[in-house]
C-alpha cells in the first residue's frame, strides 16, 4: 500500500513538472515574438494592387509616373500611403511635355537637381482625401492644405471653387475624381504646380550660369595656313549670324598647337553651344545604336568641344551620324593614323542646318545636291534613291536611316547606315583573276541547220531577181 502511494506521488510530481515547463516556455515565446503591427518594426510598408500609387503608375498620366520613378520617390510614397489617405493632383501629359519650358525641364532632369524634382512632385500630393463633393463652395473661405513637400515650409495648396470651376492654386481641375481608390484619389489638372522653393533654385542656377569668370588675355593667334596673325573678328549685334566663314572659326588640327583661350576683349557668345552639344550626344546615347559615334566625339577626339565652341559663336551644323553597325566596318588602319578620326568625322559635318524634309525636297527638285563639309575641299553628294536620301557614291555611300534624331534649330543630327568616304580616297578593290572563257563547240546538226537556212534565203533572192 505504501508502495502504491509512493509511486502515485512520483507520477503526479513528474506531470506537474512538465506542465510548469511548457507554461514558462510558451510565455517566453510570446514575449520574444515581435508584434505583427508594431510601429517600431522596420519592415517596409506593404502596398496592395488596389492602391492609389499602383493606379498612378498604371494610369494615363504617363509623364507624371515617369518623373516619379526618375525622382526615386516610390519608397517615400509607399510610406505616405501606408500612413495617410492621400490626394494627388496629376498634371496632364501636355503640361509636362509641350507646355513646359525646355530650360526648366532640363533643369529638373539634371542629376544634381534631384531634390528640386522631388519637391516639385511632392507638392502635388497632400496627406488628406479630398473628393469633388468636399470642394469649398464659398469663394471667400478657401481651404489650405499642407503638401507632402517638406521644403515648401509655410506654402500651402489652396483648394477653391470659383465661377463653377474647381481650382487648385492657379490650376483648373479638368478631371475631378478621375481615379478613386480606398487609400487615395487622383484629380487631373491642366497645368503644373511649382512651389516657390523650386522656382528659387531654378532662378539661382540660371543666374549663376550666366556669370562667367574673366579669363586672362590670350596670346595672338596664328593662322596655320598663312603663318600670319589672325585678325580679330568684327563686332556683331546679338543674335546676328557670324561674319567669318565657319572654316576660319575652326580650331587648328591635332598636329598644331591648340588655340589660346579667348580674352576679355574676344567675341561675346550668345548661344550655349556646350549644353546643346551635350544634349545631342545624350540623345544619341538614349536613342540607341550610335554609341560609337558618341564615343569618337567625346573620348577619341575633342570634336565635341570644338562643335560646342562653333555653336556658341553662332554657327549651325548638320551631323550625318553613322550607326554602330556602320562604324564597326572601319578597319584599324583607317583609325590608327594621326588625325584620321577627326578627318572622318569632319566629312560628316555639314555647316548648314538641314532636316530630313529640307534635304529630301532639295534632291527631289534638283536631282543631285553637293553639300560643303568641314573637311575642305571635299563635298558630299546627296541624291534621291528608293524614296530616301542617299549620300556619297559607290562604296563610300550611305542612306538616310534614322531621320531627325535631334533638331534644335542650331544642330541637326541625321542617322545614316554607312560611313562616308570621299571618292578620291576610295581604294579600288583588287581585280579578280580573269576567268577563261569556254566556247562550246557547236554540234554537227546545228551547223547543217544554219547552212540550209542560208541556202534557202539565197535561193529566194535568186528567184526574185530572175523575175525582174
Amino acid at each position: 500500500m505504501n508502495f502504491q502511494i509512493y509511486g502515485f506521488s512520483n507520477l503526479f510530481f513528474f506531470f506537474f513538472t512538465i506542465f510548469s515547463f511548457l507554461t514558462i516556455t510558451s510565455c517566453a515565446l510570446q514575449e520574444t515574438r515581435p508584434a505583427k503591427h508594431s510601429p517600431a518594426s522596420n519592415s517596409p510598408a506593404q502596398i496592395n494592387s488596389n492602391s492609389v500609387l499602383v493606379a498612378l503608375l498604371d494610369s494615363h498620366y504617363t509623364e507624371l509616373s515617369e518623373l516619379v520613378e526618375k525622382a526615386l520617390l516610390l519608397q517615400t510614397l509607399e510610406g505616405a500611403v501606408s500612413k495617410h489617405n492621400i490626394t494627388i493632383f496629376a498634371p496632364k501629359n501636355e503640361a509636362l511635355e509641350r507646355d513646359l519650358d525646355p530650360e526648366f525641364k532640363r533643369f529638373l532632369l539634371e542629376p544634381r537637381n534631384l531634390k528640386s524634382l522631388q519637391n516639385l512632385l511632392l507638392f502635388h500630393m497632400i496627406p488628406t482625401r479630398i473628393e469633388s463633393k468636399h470642394w469649398p463652395m464659398e469663394v471667400n473661405n478657401p481651404f489650405h492644405h499642407t503638401s507632402l513637400c517638406r521644403d515648401a515650409y509655410d506654402e500651402k495648396i489652396q483648394v477653391i471653387e470659383k465661377n463653377g470651376e474647381k481650382l487648385v492654386g492657379e490650376a483648373r481641375i479638368i478631371k475631378a475624381d478621375d481615379i478613386i481608390r480606398p487609400d487615395g484619389i487622383i484629380h487631373g489638372i491642366e497645368r503644373l504646380l511649382i512651389p516657390k522653393s523650386v522656382q528659387q533654385d531654378f532662378n539661382t542656377r540660371r543666374s549663376l550660369r550666366s556669370i562667367s569668370a574673366v579669363l586672362p588675355e590670350g596670346a595672338p593667334e596664328v593662322d596655320p595656313r598663312t603663318h600670319r596673325l589672325k585678325k580679330p573678328a568684327p563686332s556683331v549685334p546679338a543674335g546676328a549670324p557670324p561674319v567669318l566663314p565657319i572654316f576660319d572659326a575652326m580650331a587648328p588640327g591635332p598636329s598644331l598647337a591648340p588655340a589660346p583661350a579667348p580674352g576679355p576683349g574676344g567675341p561675346h557668345h550668345h548661344f550655349d553651344g556646350e549644353s546643346q552639344v551635350k544634349d545631342f550626344i545624350q540623345t544619341l546615347l538614349h536613342y540607341g545604336g550610335y554609341n560609337e559615334m558618341a564615343d569618337i566625339l567625346v573620348n577619341l577626339t575633342s570634336l565635341a568641344s570644338e562643335m560646342g565652341r562653333l555653336i556658341s559663336e553662332g554657327y549651325v551644323l548638320t551631323v550625318l551620324a553613322p550607326n554602330d553597325e556602320a562604324m564597326a566596318k572601319l578597319t584599324t588602319d583607317q583609325l590608327s593614323e594621326p588625325g584620321a578620326p577627326e578627318q572622318i568625322m569632319y566629312y560628316h559635318l555639314i555647316p548648314e542646318y538641314q532636316t530630313e524634309e529640307s534635304m529630301y525636297n532639295s534632291v527631289r527638285r534638283f536631282g543631285k545636291v553637293r553639300y560643303d563639309t568641314l573637311r575642305l575641299p571635299h563635298k558630299v553628294v546627296a541624291e534621291e534613291a528608293d524614296g530616301s536620301v542617299k549620300f556619297g557614291q559607290g562604296e563610300g555611300s550611305a542612306y538616310l536611316f534614322d531621320p531627325d534624331i535631334y533638331t534644335d534649330g542650331r544642330i541637326s543630327v541625321q542617322g545614316i547606315d554607312g560611313v562616308l568616304i570621299p571618292p578620291e580616297e576610295i581604294k579600288p578593290s583588287p581585280k579578280a583573276a580573269p576567268v577563261a572563257k569556254v566556247v562550246s563547240k557547236q554540234r554537227r546538226g546545228k551547223l547543217l541547220e544554219v547552212a540550209c537556212t542560208m541556202l534557202g534565203a539565197f535561193g529566194q533572192d535568186s528567184h526574185l531577181s530572175s523575175c525582174y
